[in-house]
């Protein structure tokens, strides 16, 4: 029985990297499918397998087992249905990487992808991206959103690919990890992995002109083995994040600064929406907990009311 590590699956063939170092091709073995989760892709980049080499086709190999997975990042698709699909597994550190303008990262998206990384103890970065291309008043939202998530715990950094002692820490911080770099499309993700190592080999995308949005590059999430160490995830632009697997009255608890104040309230199943005494709505109305992020946990609880998909690109 060999072992590997998944590198890259593009729905019916995986890129597996053994280890002896040797890459190779794989297949599913079709049972994986009915076991564990009901995700659309269940071998995902990152997983650690089981595999054996072909009898009659000694050139593909079949996947006949996932190894238990550390963690791993889930989403609804980006449809109507209740399917999930699994970004990346075993993740040390997710890096977040939004953009004020070229496109505008929404803070809804932000904080719906932090709670579901806190669902999986996922450590997150935040790297705000294309900080040359800010204008004043953009510089000032950054430096917010900075002194916001810093205060509840998520590292952030200010980067620009221009500028090589923006992004040095990253090839210090990799090393001997695996990481996920994530975000909107076109918010510069593939061009920050080049800069950290000029052999992966990475799509470029523009901005469409019309919507300032990302064109898609990425299709599928593909890992990059780092030639200092440690292992690069390049996923896909998202520009949906559905939270699944989540009760709404969860939600609360991958709220770090809402988790540490639950056991104050007068009920112990308190939402934080109409309840009398609650420690949560007190701390917004005090200005301990930021308003926009109370709002948007609102909106994650009013979507698990209506269980379905929403796009979280509003204002």
């Amino acid at each position: 029985m060999l072992t590997g590590i998944v590198l890259k699956s593009t729905g019916k063939f995986y890129n597996v990297l053994l280890k002896n170092g040797t890459e190779i091709t794989a297949r599913i073995r079709g049972k994986i499918r009915l076991e564990g989760l009901r995700t659309t892709n269940p071998v995902a980049v990152g997983d650690k397998v089981e595999l054996n080499q072909d009898e009659e086709t000694t050139d593909i190999y079949t996947i006949n087992s996932v190894l238990p997975r550390s963690n791993y990042l889930i989403r609804k698709s980006t449809n109507l249905s209740k399917q999930k699909q699994i970004l990346a597994s075993n993740i040390d550190r997710i890096y977040l990487v939004i953009t004020i303008e070229q496109p505008n990262t929404h803070q809804g998206f932000i904080d719906r992808f932090l709670v579901s990384a806190e669902a999986y103890r996922i450590p997150v970065s935040i790297i705000f991206n294309k900080i040359d291309l800010y204008s004043q008043k953009s510089k000032s939202k950054m430096l917010n959103w900075k002194t916001s998530y810093e205060k509840i715990g998520y590292p952030c950094h200010f980067v620009s690919t221009l500028e090589t002692e923006s992004y040095g820490f990253l090839k210090d911080d990799l090393q001997g990890k695996q990481v996920l770099f994530a975000g909107n499309s076109g918010v510069g993700k593939s061009s920050l992995v080049k800069c950290i190592d000029s052999t992966i080999d990475l799509r470029i995308g523009d901005i469409s002109d019309v919507h300032l949005l990302g064109k898609h590059t990425t299709t599928f999430a593909e890992m990059f083995p780092v030639k200092t160490g440690g292992f690069i995830i390049d996923s896909p632009g998202i520009r949906a994040f559905g939270l699944t697997d989540m009760k709404k009255e969860e939600i609360a608890h991958y709220f770090p600064e809402m988790r540490k104040l639950l056991g104050q309230c007068k009920f112990h199943n308190c939402l934080h929406m109409n309840e009398p005494h609650c420690a949560v709505k007190k701390a917004v109305e005090m200005g301990e907990i930021e308003e926009s992020r109370y709002i948007n946990y609102l909106q994650m609880i009013a979507d698990q009311e209506d269980d379905i998909h929403r796009r979280n690109d509003y204002e």
